[in-house]
């Protein structure tokens, strides 16, 4: 097919590749506009999707927007059979999801209508969730609205965001070529009326360890913002950000009235939460590299009692 594809995260590439193993032409990568970045945050640095779309030698797009009357026309130019869109970032206009013979399919990483928008990873971890997967959904005006064509399930069993993203991408990737291989084999069926959320976009503030929440919910809010923007604490005005951590055994008498959530229980980072207990094993301070909790607290002893903010 005459494929325009439409992505921006490190998400958006597998499916790009595959696409283009596959044997299919695609005429243009859209993809969000170079961002500063680099060393000293000053450089514009261009996205995941549009570094690896010009090694593959495709003309590059980064439209500030897609609602002018100029870059809707430009986009139709192109003549593609369908459009394949993957976190891109920018909302489609009519016109834009008209454009292709097929219209413009989404890859999206949950099972719709279960979180619907931006943060969908995140939010099934957070959920807790037995389970998530990728849609391959057949796009329209509404957020997330359309009907979807196929779809592939994985356990969520204890990984984190960054594992997810990996293997939902790779999923998303393969699900795509199959559906675009024999789109008649994969009809679009209308989402469910029932059992609709809402993926809001993660706010960094969300990343603050809530250890006023049971041990479970603690170590899902560690797996869910792992790598980013990194679940964290902060002592004595400095922030440490838990990468992994795993359920503890409160280490006191059963007599022993249970400590305040968030007070270290024992020398070895034992941190009390409103039933049980975590011990980091994880943890980056700012501006330094992670490290084994048991490295930390050789040079920075944490001793029991100690309030964690």
């Amino acid at each position: 097919m005459r494929i325009i594809y439409m992505g921006t995260p490190e998400f958006a590439v597998p499916a790009l590749e595959a696409l283009v193993a596959a044997g299919h032409d695609v005429v243009a990568a859209y993809s969000q506009p170079p961002r500063p970045g680099g060393r000293r945050g000053r450089e514009l640095t261009p996205s995941p999707v549009h570094r690896r779309a010009q090694e593959l030698g495709i003309e590059v797009r980064t439209p500030a927007s897609l609602k002018g009357a100029e870059e809707q026309a430009a986009f139709a130019a192109l003549g593609a059979d369908v459009a394949v869109v993957a976190a891109y970032g920018l909302i489609l206009p009519r016109a834009v999801l008209a454009a292709p013979v097929h219209g413009c399919l989404n890859i999206h990483a949950s099972l719709l209508p279960r979180w619907r928008g931006a943060a969908p990873i995140h939010r099934a971890i957070l959920a807790g969730d037995a389970e998530t997967g990728v849609g391959i959904m057949q796009m329209e005006a509404g957020l997330d609205t359309g009907p979807v064509r196929a779809e592939a399930r994985t356990p969520v069993a204890g990984k984190t965001t960054g594992e997810l993203t990996a293997e939902l991408a790779a999923m998303g990737a393969g699900l795509v070529c199959r559906v675009l291989g024999n789109l008649a084999a994969f009809p679009p069926v209308p989402q469910p009326a029932e059992g609709i959320t809402y993926a809001h976009k993660v706010d960094k503030a969300e990343a603050r360890l809530d250890f006023t929440a049971g041990a479970q919910q603690v170590l899902r809010q560690i797996r869910a913002f792992m790598p980013a923007p990194g679940a964290f604490f902060e002592l004595e005005g400095e922030r440490y950000k838990v990468l992994a951590a795993e359920p503890a055994a409160p280490p006191m008498p059963a007599s022993q009235p249970a400590s305040q959530p968030g007070t270290t229980l024992d020398d070895a980072l034992t941190i009390a939460c409103a039933d049980g207990a975590i011990r980091p094993t994880t943890i980056q301070r700012a501006g330094k590299p992670a490290m084994a909790v048991a490295d930390l607290l050789r040079g920075r002893p944490i001793p029991a009692g100690t309030r964690l903010s």
